[in-house]
């Protein structure tokens, strides 16, 4: 941000009755502005009819109420929905809304790029330049609200968030709690916790601060079942295997009475979904509370990686059904403009070497393919 103004943006609701107080305004007067920030989009002050005259040129001098402004916007032809959204500089990150029959949900980012190095997300190979802001995690729904002509507690388009586009939300933890509250405040996005997700790679001590700071549900990004293939996969593994992870979910899991915890493992074409793979993972769900969505690999330029084919995909799902492991295959929405699971990028500019190497592999590859 370049203003000095305070964005309303930034604030939950407590954070905003504490402002108000400090402009010498009564606290629920701060609820009265909430309800015309999220339930009607509105971020003119002079249309906040309610609000008297005095308090609406104060408001105006010293505060301000800037979403994140939208570069580019894209539907798919499965009526999937992506925003390039403007921070600062040259940089942008992606939102995807997903429609169903049943729910809506909407994918947000919590960093530009991710400070992660997961091998088979594209997100990762365009490198890490910061933390999003609160204003810019919340105004990621905020605008796909507006876009949807969503109305918390009526006409409800938008009934869930997952914390799963660009980035590691526990590596951002105090701005993406606060967006969480955001979300779930009956005077915000009026969303259930349970509606809530955020997805982690496993950073463990941060999963237990998540479990006494939010009640929402929890994904954890597995992909493998044993931490030899887990640690090539997702270079975290090193500092926290799954045996500390999985000790964690269960503190989490003990702390949230009937939590389900969700496990994501991506589908990788001869290197994550053979059958011994399916006979390991089982023995790991049966230590928690737990389900597993299996995710098929969403291809990106430049990577090592295949989809596994469908039948492999049913029969590894099989295999965990049988076992009374709960199991699901994630069905890939939006992939024909680059806003399935694993390919959102945006852009960043890296403060990492990894786009750069990332890029002359490519270069490389196709040099030696020539």
């Amino acid at each position: 941000m370049t203003s000095a103004k305070a964005n309303l943006l930034d604030y939950d609701r407590q954070g905003l009755r504490d402002l108000f107080a400090q402009l010498g305004e009564k606290p629920y007067r701060a609820e009265q502005v909430m309800k015309w920030i999220y339930h009607r989009h509105v971020t003119d002050f002079a249309q906040m009819t309610d609000v008297g005259a005095a308090l609406r040129d104060k408001l105006e001098a010293a505060v301000e109420i800037v979403p994140p402004k939208t570069l580019f916007e894209k539907q798919a032809a499965d009526a999937t929905y992506k925003w390039l959204l403007g921070m600062d500089g040259s940089n942008a990150i992606e939102a995807v809304f997903i429609p169903e029959a049943t729910r809506g949900t909407l994918c947000v980012s919590s960093q530009i790029g991710c400070g992660l190095n997961c091998q088979f997300c594209s997100t990762g190979t365009q490198g890490f330049n910061r933390n999003l802001s609160t204003a810019e995690i919340i105004g990621q729904v905020w605008v796909a609200a507006k876009h949807l002509g969503n109305v918390p507690h009526h006409q409800r388009k938008l009934t869930n968030v997952v914390m799963m586009g660009m980035g590691e939300p526990l590596l951002n933890f105090d701005n993406v709690v606060r967006a969480m509250s955001l979300m779930r405040d009956d005077l915000g996005f009026g969303l259930a916790n349970k509606r809530v997700t955020l997805s982690t790679a496993g950073l463990v001590p941060m999963i237990d601060k998540l479990s006494e700071s939010s009640d929402v549900s929890l994904a954890v990004s597995l992909h493998a079942p044993n931490d030899e293939l887990r640690t090539e996969l997702v270079p975290l593994n090193r500092k926290y295997p799954i045996a500390e992870l999985l000790a964690a979910c269960q503190r989490y899991a003990a702390r949230r009475p009937r939590t389900t915890i969700t496990f994501e493992y991506t589908m990788l074409k001869g290197i994550n979904d053979l059958p011994q793979h399916a006979r390991e993972l089982i023995k790991l769900m049966r230590k928690l509370p737990s389900k597993v969505n299996l995710i098929p690999f969403n291809t990106f330029t430049g990577t090592r990686f295949e989809r596994s084919d469908e039948t492999t995909i049913r029969s590894f799902q099989k295999t965990l059904l049988d076992a009374g492991v709960l199991t699901m295959v994630r069905r890939t929405r939006g992939d024909d403009i680059d806003a399935a699971c694993g390919q959102l990028k945006g852009q960043v500019v890296d403060r990492t070497r990894r786009n750069a190497e990332f890029q002359r592999r490519i270069e490389l590859g196709a040099r030696n393919a020539a």
